[in-house]
C-alpha cells in the first residue's frame, strides 16, 4: 500500500497523483474526440473558468458524499481540499452539468457532447481505479482466490486476502473505452456511445460492486421498487415523446396522476410484504443512470431525427 509519496518536505497522495494523470490524458482524449466529431471547442475557451469550477466542485462533492461519515464527525475537514479525497467520476459529472448549461445556446445538442465525454471519462477512470488500488481505497471482500491481495493498513478492515476490485474496475473501463471507440466508428446516430457506455458501465457497476468490502451508503430495495422505477421512467419517456401532441391541461393531469401514484406507493411501501435486498448506493445510482439514459436517448432521437 502506497497511500502517500514523500517528495522532500511535501507529501503527494498516491490517488491524487493518478488523478492528475487521469485528468491530463482524458482531457486530451476528449478534445481529440470533439474535434473528430466536428464539435466546436470555442465554448471551452469562452467558459474555461466554469468548466474548471464544475470539475473541481463535482469531484469534491462526490467524494464528500461517498465518505459522508468522516465529514459528519469532522465538518471542518470539508475545507481541507489537499486530503486527497476527490472523485474523478464526480468531476466528469460536473463537466457534464456545465456542458448542459452552456450548450443550450449552441448548435450542438447535449447528447452529442456526451458521446465524446463518455469515452474520455471511462479512459480516465482506468487511472483513477489504479490510484485507488495503490492507496488501498475502495477495497474488496475477502477471497480464497490465488490473486487475492493483503493490505497492511488501518484503513482496510480485513487482514486476510481480499479481492483487488480496483483492478477489476480498471480493466473493465479499459475494455469499455475500446468498445466505445468501435461503437463510435460504426454508429450513425447521436447517442450510440452514450447508450452503450452507460448501459455497459451500469451493468458492470452492479456486478463489480458485489465484490466491494469498504463502507458504503446502504440502500434497501425490493423487487417491486425496481419494477416501479422501470415503469416510472418508461412513463416519463412516453410522456416526453408525445407531449407536443397533447393539450397542456391533459399533460398536467397525467403528471399529477403520476405524482400521486408514486407518493401513494412510498407511503404504503413500509406495509407491503416484500423482501428487501441490501444494495450499495452506487448500485442504485447505476440503475437510475441506466433508466434515465435510455429515456433521454429515445426522446432525443424523436426530437432530432436528423442526428
Amino acid at each position: 500500500m502506497f497511500e502517500a509519496l514523500p517528495i522532500g518536505p511535501f507529501i503527494l497522495w498516491t490517488h491524487l497523483f493518478f488523478l492528475l494523470i487521469a485528468t491530463a490524458l482524458s482531457t486530451e482524449f476528449f478534445f481529440r474526440l470533439a474535434e473528430s466529431a466536428n464539435l466546436s471547442l470555442q465554448q471551452f475557451s469562452d467558459n474555461a473558468r466554469w468548466h474548471v469550477l464544475g470539475f473541481l466542485l463535482g469531484g469534491r462533492i462526490a467524494a464528500i458524499v461517498a465518505e459522508y461519515r468522516v465529514y459528519l464527525r469532522d465538518p471542518l475537514r470539508v475545507f481541507i481540499v489537499w486530503d486527497g479525497q476527490f472523485s474523478f467520476l464526480g468531476a466528469a459529472i460536473g463537466i457534464a452539468i456545465v456542458l448542459y448549461i452552456f450548450g443550450r445556446t449552441s448548435r450542438t445538442t447535449f447528447l452529442q457532447w456526451l458521446d465524446v465525454l463518455l469515452p474520455a471519462t471511462t479512459f480516465g477512470l482506468v487511472f483513477d481505479w489504479i490510484g485507488k488500488f495503490a492507496a488501498g481505497q475502495a477495497y474488496g471482500l475477502p477471497t480464497n482466490m490465488f490473486w487475492g491481495i493483503t493490505y497492511d493498513a488501518m484503513a482496510v478492515r480485513y487482514a486476510v486476502p481480499i479481492h483487488p476490485v480496483q483492478l477489476y474496475y480498471a480493466f473493465f473501463y479499459l475494455v469499455l473505452t475500446f468498445v466505445l471507440l468501435i461503437v463510435r466508428k460504426r454508429s450513425r446516430r447521436a447517442g450510440a456511445e452514450t447508450l452503450a457506455g452507460i448501459a455497459t458501465a451500469a451493468l458492470g457497476t452492479i456486478f463489480l460492486e458485489s465484490f466491494r468490502g469498504d463502507f458504503s451508503i446502504p440502500v434497501f430495495a425490493t423487487g417491486l421498487d425496481l419494477l416501479i422505477l422501470i415503469l416510472l421512467f418508461l412513463s416519463l419517456g412516453i410522456v416526453a415523446v408525445i407531449e407536443m401532441r397533447l393539450p397542456q391541461k391533459l399533460m398536467i393531469a397525467i403528471e399529477a396522476v403520476m405524482t400521486l401514484v408514486c407518493a401513494g406507493y412510498l407511503i404504503a411501501r413500509p406495509w407491503l410484504p416484500f423482501e428487501a435486498y441490501e444494495l450499495r448506493f452506487s448500485q442504485l445510482l447505476a440503475v437510475l443512470a441506466l433508466l434515465g439514459t435510455v429515456v433521454y436517448v429515445v426522446v432525443h432521437r424523436q426530437r432530432y431525427p436528423h442526428l
